[in-house]
């Protein structure tokens, strides 16, 4: 039987989850009417015991806080008390405990890893994404940002040599490698920006669903576990030593992150 947190008195209601319109499984594909990824299925999971229902709506990355702030959506996924973004403020927010932990970083093809940040002169990424980490040297023209709509198109540009690197989740490149094999031959370059961050869910209005929320995740770690590892979902303390092996690294070759993760 599952633990949660809370009053016994607490009042099942139907709430609006904004996310983002990216596939970006198997963390999230909200389009998706089967398996909306490791996200959705630990607020399932939390659904069933208390009893609210989550309706999810796909909206554009950039419209889902404004969203947030018409009050058009409840909470929105993913979400991080580090993101910075223009329209709400992490101080009127609530945050839950992490549902998942995204291992983002640089994805190159095997035959360009270990080059570091100088070798990168045009990166993909997401539309929507921020690129923090290489912020700098985008905005001194060190590196151009070129913007897709979707995954399958960052690593047709990986592919065809059009870009040097990928700003991609490794999980989801793993899930789209294994689904698109022509493009297996890339690592995420553990030379480049690369950082773990947490997925939370935020609120503006429903601090109380958050706790409820929080309550069911630290009471059900187990549960919690066994969602994560069912979508393959590995910390990166795990991954690392594969990944410095597999690239010959040095540990001074590794790249240190100084800055915070955004969206």
């Amino acid at each position: 039987m599952f633990g949660i947190l809370g009053s016994a008195n607490a009042i099942a209601e139907r709430f609006i989850v904004g996310a983002q319109n990216l596939s970006y499984f198997p963390h999230y594909d909200f389009e998706s009417d089967v398996d909306k990824g490791v996200g959705w299925a630990i607020l399932e999971a939390f659904s069933d015991v208390s009893g609210h229902e989550f309706i999810y709506v796909d909206l554009p990355i950039r419209r889902l806080q404004m969203e947030l702030m018409k009050g058009n959506v409840d909470f929105v996924y993913p979400d991080n008390d580090r993101w910075y973004n223009s329209i709400t403020s992490t101080k009127d927010k609530s945050f839950s405990l992490p549902l998942t932990h995204a291992v983002t970083g640089t994805i190159v093809k095997k035959k360009k890893a270990g080059k570091g940040l100088t070798a990168i002169k045009n990166l993909a990424m997401p539309l929507g994404f921020t690129p923090v980490n290489w912020q700098e040297r985008v905005n001194n023209g060190d590196t151009l940002l070129t913007s897709v709509k979707d995954v399958p198109q960052g690593f047709a540009l990986l592919q065809q040599e059009k870009v040097d690197a990928l700003d991609l989740e490794y999980h989801v490149a793993q899930y789209s490698t294994a689904t698109l094999p022509q493009y297996d031959d890339v690592t995420l370059d553990l030379t480049l920006p690369h950082n773990e961050v947490s997925f939370c869910i935020s609120t503006l209005a429903h601090q109380d669903i958050i706790d409820e929320l929080n309550g069911f995740i630290t009471s059900n770690p187990e549960l919690i576990k066994e969602i994560r590892a069912r979508y393959a979902i590995t910390p990166l303390s795990e991954l690392f030593d594969t990944l410095v092996s597999e690239q010959q690294l040095a540990p001074n070759e590794v790249w240190t992150n100084t800055v915070p993760s955004a969206e």
